[in-house]
Parts: C-alpha cells; sequence; structure tokens
C-alpha cells in the first residue's frame, strides 16, 4: 500500500507527459518505496558546467559569431532535474538548467545559431511556460532551431514548436499536445486491510483530493479546472510557435496523440522532415552563404594606397 500511496501522491502533479511513460515510473518508486536505494550510477542530474563543457566541444566554430551551439534536451522535464535515469531513458532535463545554460550561448561570441536537439517524452508543466518564453525571447537574438530527434511529445513539443524553426526526424514523433494529472483512491483497499485514515487538517481544501476517500464532485472539478489552466497555456503556446489559431491547435495537431513524421507535417506541426545531421548542415550552410567575402591582397592594398 506504500507504494502505491507514493504513487498517487507524486502524480497530483500536472503533467505534460504520455500517460504511458507511468507504467516506468511505477517501477522506479516501487523500488524506492521497497527501500531499494537507486545506485549512483542510476542517479542521472544535469550538471551545468559539463552541459556547458560538452555543448562548446559540438560547437562547429569557424570564426567568432559564425558556431553552433546544440543544447540537448533528453529525457523527462523537470523544473529542476535530479530524477532517476532510467524512468525514461536517458536521465531528465532541467528547465531552469537549460535556461541557465541557453542564457550563456546567447552571451557567448563564439556562438551564432544554436540548435535543441530533442528526444524526451515530456514531463511536468512547472517551468516549462518559462522555458518556452525563453527561447521565444532568445530568437531575438540569434536563430534557434528545434530538431526532434527521435521524440518531442507533450512538454517536449510545448519547448520544440518555441523554436524559429522545428523539425522532427524521418522516424520521429511529435505531438501528445495535453495536460492529465491522476487520483487514486484506496479507501477500499484500506477498508479491506483494516485501516481507517483520520485526517486532521486546517483551511477548507487543505485535503481536498486526497487518495483515502472518493473523489467527490466540487474536487473533481477543481483539479479539471487546473488542467484546463495548464492545457490552455499548452495551446496558446502551441498556436503561436505554428503561427496558427487556437482553435486549429484544438480541432487538430493530433488532439493528444503522437503523430508520426508525415502525419505531423501534413498537420503543420513541424516545418519539414529531417535528420539531426541535416538541420545541422542547413544550419551550417546558412553561415557560409552570410559569411563575408574576405577582402583580396589586390583589394586591400589599393584601399590602404587610398588612405595615404
Amino acid at each position: 500500500m506504500n507504494k502505491q500511496l507514493l504513487l498517487s501522491e507524486f502524480l497530483t502533479t500536472p503533467w505534460a507527459l504520455m500517460p504511458e511513460r507511468l507504467q516506468a515510473m511505477s517501477g522506479i518508486l516501487t523500488r524506492w518505496s521497497a527501500g531499494e536505494p537507486p545506485s549512483d550510477e542510476t542517479l542521472f542530474q544535469v550538471n551545468t558546467d559539463r552541459v556547458l563543457r560538452d555543448t562548446r566541444k559540438q560547437m562547429a566554430a569557424a570564426s567568432t559569431g559564425t558556431g553552433i551551439a546544440v543544447l540537448p534536451l533528453y529525457g523527462v522535464v523537470t523544473q529542476r532535474g535530479n530524477m532517476v535515469d532510467d524512468i525514461s531513458g536517458p536521465g531528465s532535463t532541467s528547465t531552469q538548467q537549460f535556461t541557465s545554460v541557453l542564457r550563456q550561448m546567447l552571451a557567448d561570441d563564439m556562438v551564432g545559431q544554436i540548435l535543441i536537439d530533442i528526444d524526451s517524452p515530456g514531463g511536468s508543466v512547472y517551468g516549462v511556460s518559462e522555458l518556452a518564453s525563453e527561447i521565444v525571447k532568445a530568437r531575438a537574438q540569434k536563430p534557434v532551431i528545434a530538431v526532434a530527434n527521435s521524440l518531442a511529445a507533450s512538454a517536449a513539443y510545448w519547448i520544440g514548436c518555441s523554436a524559429s524553426e522545428f523539425y522532427v526526424t524521418p522516424g520521429g514523433e511529435v505531438g501528445s499536445i495535453g495536460v492529465w494529472q491522476a487520483h487514486f483512491d484506496y479507501s477500499k483497499a484500506l477498508e479491506e486491510e483494516g485501516v481507517k485514515p483520520t485526517l486532521i487538517s486546517a483551511g477548507k481544501f487543505k485535503v481536498e483530493g486526497n487518495p483515502y476517500v472518493p473523489l467527490d464532485k466540487q474536487a473533481q472539478a477543481f483539479m479539471q479546472s487546473r488542467v484546463d489552466d495548464y492545457y490552455n497555456a499548452f495551446i496558446e503556446a502551441v498556436a503561436q510557435g505554428r503561427g496558427v489559431s487556437a482553435s486549429e491547435v484544438r480541432s487538430g495537431m493530433g488532439e493528444g496523440r503522437v503523430l508520426g513524421a508525415d502525419a505531423a507535417l501534413a498537420a503543420g506541426m513541424v516545418d519539414g522532415i529531417a535528420t539531426f545531421d541535416d538541420v545541422l548542415a542547413k544550419m551550417q550552410a546558412s553561415v557560409r552563404s552570410t559569411k563575408p567575402r574576405s577582402q583580396s591582397r589586390l583589394k586591400q592594398a589599393r584601399d590602404a594606397l587610398a588612405l595615404i
């Protein structure tokens, strides 16, 4: 019962996350509740210094202002990170720490463009709207391109569609535009075990939605209103990012489903289908096409004589 209660408490947070990831997260929480500590190799936390170091290694900087910084956004999206690695595969990404790195790349004269490499099923709604706004502001300073390589679902799609351009790999998927949270009613199970919880609280709604009693209509309505608020913010962000109306997002774009590359392109959810290398090559080509040609030695000599 303890593991079930732990899971129910965890899921009271509104999530912009693929619901099927619940099973993997449940397994991790079950091990935690059983007293099995995660190993050092299992725990994953984004380290800003490490991300900066790795990012600089990936910068194709030919000269000042022409570098391409690749910022990875992998795993479950959380506000502060420190998630367990095998919940989603490659760990988690902290929106706070990602924002910190993004700002440093904007201030770095060696960086001319930013490529966000996304492979994420989404995550908590906390911090996502703020990061999306940071990306929109960043676009006014430098081109910010995103690629779903190979998954940008839910909160990760929210973030990706805030970029100047958004691509998906040929075998990739995007979407899952929606928000959800869960309520677990363990009152019958507790009754069968001979357990009758008594909650001592202050504040009319302090224990509203607790898992020890059935969910009443008033509590469900409030939970629905929270989900709706986050969903509306999600819809508005996608509409702004994709340049369409909110109604087009609500009635199309999968309506909460994850779509494959071709279907996503047809629905206007991405700007194109391309591999990570294709997107990087396109960005490098734009650098070369805008790079001013160096003056010939003869031209430099003539200019020097003219100054004399």
